[in-house]
């Protein structure tokens, strides 16, 4: 039985900032030892740590994350003499609950960790840049340029944990959720005879029959307005996103079990994803201390309201009346929403892959003082020139020429001594 809960400091959504390391620094370097003239020896900076993510049945909250909100794999360490490679970086790895969802600010989802043990990578790590060894030819016996490293990514995203469960419990406070999952499963929730006893979501594990077991998630309370931020479930609602079933739980001692079933499925219905839609089963709560035709009365009512075919069915957590019943009834379509699942996965098409533009596709803009060159091959070209270096920038001008750039820059009319910016934001600048 796995519980999700940590106290008081349950937190399933925090936004942090992801800091892969940078690529380490080539270096000039000549062998200079026993030799009149020595050989270029200068070597290759180390790549940069990535950063991991990785799903963990041990972690059940995100609450590690509320007060560190930047985490940074290693650099690369600078190449050295003698043709010796920088150390690499080495990759940071953070383990995160089963269930989380990783998405960049604009809300696109970048990894859904569903599986222990399912590692991505987040942030690249830069390449080591080139030392000057790495540039001898026939015709150049004495480069003296090396290349910087590339930067590792940085990533300004939004973790959010959804519980992976097949049933969710809905309903609203003291509709007998907890007592429930607490009589159905090992799980330990809080229990009281007050509203909003239950803080934060629990998962307990529910044996049906010796062969069959299912996940049930019990949720917080919902109220009116819940779906807009009232109360404590608007902040829940997103962990029975995952869920195939719902089981609708209305106290029977309630006001109006009619507005009570009315109340929670509007509210699911005006979630961000159509709840309401969901297979369900109703079950009346409480039903020891009812008497048999008052039972039937408020089992009838709630038939005329439920769509066609939803099993309604009066429990009662402590009698164990009607428990199995409705165990059994929600395997039932437990199983049939995974075989729905598997086909309509079977059926999916695949995606069309829209054409994408080359990494050595470039274009130019004309400026005030002189021209803007972008293109996703020259900018990480100028990323490892160092512009202090006279030899760095004359490799940067010869990988402009053999593009095609400099004649491109040339046929709009560019004229000796205007700059030449790489990037936009700039990465540096080069004069004609």
């Amino acid at each position: 039985m796995t519980r999700y809960s940590l106290g008081m400091t349950f937190v399933d959504r925090v936004n942090v900032t992801l800091k892969a390391g940078n690529g380490g620094n080539g270096i000039v370097s000549f062998r200079r030892r026993f030799r009149t003239l020595g050989g270029p020896n200068g070597g290759d900076g180390g790549d940069g740590g990535g950063v991991i993510l990785r799903a963990s049945h041990d972690q059940n909250t995100l609450a590690s994350f509320r007060y560190k909100k930047l985490l940074g794999a290693e650099n690369g360490q600078p190449g050295l003499k003698e043709k010796r490679h920088g150390k690499s970086g080495a990759d940071l790895e953070i383990a995160v609950p089963v269930g989380t969802v990783v998405m960049n600010r604009a809300g696109e989802i970048l990894a859904d960790l569903t599986v222990d043990g399912h590692r991505q990578l987040i942030a690249r790590g830069g390449k080591g840049g080139y030392g000057n060894a790495h540039f001898v030819s026939s015709t150049r016996q004495a480069p003296q340029v090396a290349e910087k490293g590339d930067p590792g990514e940085t990533l300004q995203l939004t973790l959010e944990l959804k519980m992976i469960a097949d049933v969710g419990i809905v309903g609203l406070p003291n509709a007998g959720k907890s007592t429930l999952l607490s009589v159905i499963s090992n799980a330990k929730p809080e229990i009281a005879d007050y509203p909003f006893t239950t803080l934060t979501p629990n998962l307990g594990v529910v044996d049906i029959d010796g062969q069959t077991s299912l996940l049930f998630a019990d949720i917080p309370g919902l109220i009116e307005g819940a779906s807009r931020g009232k109360g404590l479930g608007d902040e829940f609602l997103r962990h029975i996103e995952r869920t195939s079933v719902l089981v609708h739980l209305i106290d029977l001692y309630s006001e109006d079990i009619a507005q009570a079933y009315k109340t929670i499925m509007r509210e699911l219905a005006d979630y961000k994803i159509d709840l309401s839609m969901r297979p369900q089963v109703v079950a009346l709560t409480k039903a020891d201390g009812l008497d048999k035709k008052n039972l039937q009365v408020a089992l009838a009512k709630i038939k005329k309201i439920v769509p066609r075919g939803t099993l309604v069915i009066a429990v009662s957590s402590v009698s164990g009346q009607g428990i199995k019943e409705l165990l059994r009834t929600v395997a039932k379509l437990v199983a049939k929403k995974k075989v729905q699942a598997g086909k309509k996965a079977a059926k999916a098409e695949l995606p069309v892959i829209g054409l994408k533009e080359g990494e050595a596709i470039w274009h130019i803009q004309k400026t005030a003082d002189g021209f803007l060159v972008s293109g996703k091959k020259i900018e990480r070209f100028a990323t490892r020139t160092d512009f202090n270096n006279y030899y760095g920038l004359q490799r940067l001008r010869d990988i402009m020429r053999k593009m095609g750039i400099t004649a491109e820059l040339e046929r709009q009319g560019i004229e000796p001594g205007q700059k030449i910016t790489i990037g936009q934001p700039s990465i540096g600048t080069v004069e004609y």
